[in-house]
């Protein structure tokens, strides 16, 4: 599949220490958006505010990384959000907008994850190919679970983004 060869990619190259765990969650994302992380937009709110509280340094970013194969979502980072002025009040809104009404695709997911075995068998990312699908195969079986970066990608890159529709931002 051409966009997430492009997708695995464009982000292995900005994020090298990338892992399993990093590669399923942005897939995850991509073809489900956000609607796990909100339960309710006030507490989405609270948890956006103590994260930009404790943001310190981390990787220069650009403002969206548009992840999905039609466009419409991306992730917002954080930092660069706010360095170019960006408001957590239109940030949370186009966040919690977006968990409310972009229609999550689990057959999207399981054809993304389905082609993995054949990109890191032709190189296309750096992992075993009997590594990838037995992570992919587990991944599957669990019904496609929420997962965390791995602590590799946390300690390199800190992220700090949220998924939203890049409709709902009022960007220039």
């Amino acid at each position: 599949m051409r966009f997430v060869s492009q997708l695995l990619s464009a982000h292995l190259a900005r994020y090298p220490a990338m892992q399993l765990d990093d590669i399923y969650k942005l897939l995850h994302q991509a073809a489900l958006g956000p609607g796990h992380a909100v339960k309710d937009a006030a507490a989405a709110r609270a948890w956006l505010e103590k994260e930009a509280a404790e943001l310190g340094a981390g990787p220069v970013e650009t403002e969206t990384d548009i992840i999905s194969p039609d466009g419409r979502l991306a992730r917002v980072h954080l930092r660069s959000w706010l360095s170019a002025g960006g408001s957590l009040d239109d940030l949370n809104r186009a966040f919690v907008e977006t968990a409310n009404s972009y229609p999550p695709s689990p057959e999207k997911l399981g054809k993304f994850c389905g082609c993995l075995g054949d990109l890191a068998g032709a190189g296309g990312i750096p992992f075993a190919q009997q590594e990838v699908v037995a992570y992919f195969d587990c991944i599957a079986q669990a019904g496609f679970p929420v997962v965390h970066h791995s602590k590799t990608y946390t300690d390199a890159y800190k992220p700090a983004y949220r998924v939203v529709a890049i409709d709902y931002l009022n960007l220039p």
